[in-house]
């Protein structure tokens, strides 16, 4: 008799927005390689860490998959937040939800993270959001990318299946987590 390989986890099909004013909202998750939305309570221990009030901040989540940390940033008060998805049945489904919530401070954008990142502004954005995909060996030129767009003292979210072995030259390690096979790192800029 032969062992049964453990089945592979199927991704949720929603998440829900954990806090400001779009609380208990949900957003659909498709099932797309790759694609691992990130779990509610590392979103609620991100945003616990940065205050939670992003009242007047610009945002930029890369790589935005379901759109769950971008939402949670406009939910909680960011003035304006980036979203960059190059997946087509992706960027309908953030449209989508963009639509239905009246989520005026989004602006999403069909692109690949890395080529848009190499040409943003340069400082502009509080906060820059990076999950790429585990498996595809984006962490350190995502790093390198959105290293220059983050403001000074601003921060620099990295979830990535290791965790960091150094931070990029001018940031600083402030917190991290792991919960299962994600690494959750905070990063904040020298001021």
């Amino acid at each position: 008799m032969t062992a049964k390989a453990p089945a592979r986890r199927a991704p949720p099909h929603e998440v829900r927005i954990v806090g400001g004013q779009w609380k208990r909202s949900k957003l659909p998750v498709l099932d797309k390689p790759g694609l691992r939305p990130t779990p509610d309570r590392v979103r609620e221990t991100l945003f616990n860490w940065l205050g939670g009030d992003l009242s007047g901040w610009r945002v930029l989540d890369a790589f935005a998959g379901s759109g769950a940390l971008g939402f949670e940033a406009a939910s909680r008060g960011a003035t304006e937040v980036t979203l960059l998805e190059r997946d087509r049945d992706l960027l309908r489904v953030l449209r989508e939800a963009q639509q239905r919530l009246s989520a005026t401070a989004l602006q999403i954008h069909q692109a690949d993270a890395l080529a848009w990142m190499a040409r943003g502004p340069a400082g502009a954005f509080q906060l820059v959001l990076l999950d790429p995909p585990f498996d595809a060996g984006l962490t350190e030129p995502a790093l390198a990318a959105a290293a220059p767009l983050v403001a000074p003292a601003g921060w620099l979210y990295l979830e990535s299946g290791e965790a960091l072995a150094e931070a990029p030259a001018g940031f600083r390690l402030h917190r991290q987590l792991r919960a299962g096979a994600v690494h959750a790192q905070l990063l904040q800029r020298d001021g």
